[in-house]
């Protein structure tokens, strides 16, 4: 979303260049500024393999609405752009979001509203969310939408995999606008606006969310949940460590009232559409 797709307009004046397809010239010219990114976070020591705080790379951008007009030679493009990605040995992982053909080792990942639903191409590959939108952008002549800040929590609990939340967004000016008749004005509905702004209750709701989140990490990351049902509609998924620790997440999927569910003993009300966190059970 950025004038000319973010390409360096002298780029469509190569001689022979066809862009993002198996085009000897653009492939040159992304290898050659992959490789030199690659390198400065080399010799800064950014990638987490290096001590550094970068722990994935992504290379292309939601590339499989156009390799499904593309043909044989995005397929084939796509295939180059990982293997080159790859070989540039950052190890860390590489990923592609909406992506669903990505090549091993690359994983795929979901980019939208709602990732609740999404699995990535090979069971050993982890679940990813790399763009949770948490709104949409203003078109010209188009309605302002925006999204609830329980309804966007709601998808994150639903399925515990590593989020990438679009928090700030922010404006572009003049001839810098792009995609499809986006105006100006591009800050998403965003917890953060264009501004710098705090948007509330956004912003507020995420931040707690993501601090109730850190409190259950040793559970989350010591295995799978136990699911029980506990309603028509309710369930509780519970994480425990080998050392004891435990936490608990308590849902109700019933979009129109609250449910009174009993769990450990102890009677919660939960309220529609929506999950509860017991950080210690």
């Amino acid at each position: 979303e950025w004038n000319f797709g973010g390409f360096p307009v002298w780029l469509k004046y190569v001689p022979g260049i066809n862009f993002r397809t198996d085009n000897g010239p653009f492939k040159a010219a992304m290898a050659k500024f992959t490789e030199k990114i690659v390198a400065m976070m080399k010799s800064e020591g950014l990638f987490e393999s290096q001590g550094g705080p970068i722990i994935l790379s992504q290379i292309e951008n939601e590339y499989g609405p156009v390799e499904y007009y593309g043909g044989t030679a995005a397929k084939n493009y796509l295939s180059w752009a990982a293997q080159m990605a790859v070989g540039l040995n950052t190890r860390v992982p590489w990923v592609m979001c909406k992506q669903d053909d990505a090549p091993d080792p690359v994983i795929n990942a979901c980019n939208g509203f709602y990732c609740d639903y999404f699995s990535p191409n090979k069971p050993y590959k982890p679940t990813m969310w790399t763009e949770a939108w948490t709104g949409w952008f203003t078109g010209f002549r188009g309605p302002v939408l925006t999204d609830c800040e329980d309804c966007f929590a709601v998808q994150v609990i639903r399925r515990w995999i590593l989020v990438t939340t679009i928090v700030p967004w922010g404006t572009n000016f003049g001839r810098t606008a792009g995609g499809p008749f986006i105006s100006t004005s591009y800050d998403y509905d965003a917890p953060i606006d264009e501004y710098g702004l705090l948007r509330q209750p956004k912003w507020g709701h995420l931040r707690d969310l993501h601090k109730a989140i850190k409190m259950c990490e040793p559970a989350l990351v010591s295995g799978d949940p136990t699911v029980t049902k506990l309603g028509n509609y309710q369930e509780a998924h519970v994480y425990r460590s080998k050392s004891g620790s435990c936490a608990a997440f308590l849902s109700n999927f019933n979009p129109h009232s609250y449910a009174s569910v009993t769990f450990n003993g102890m009677k919660y009300n939960i309220p529609s559409w929506s999950i509860s966190i017991l950080p210690d059970c």
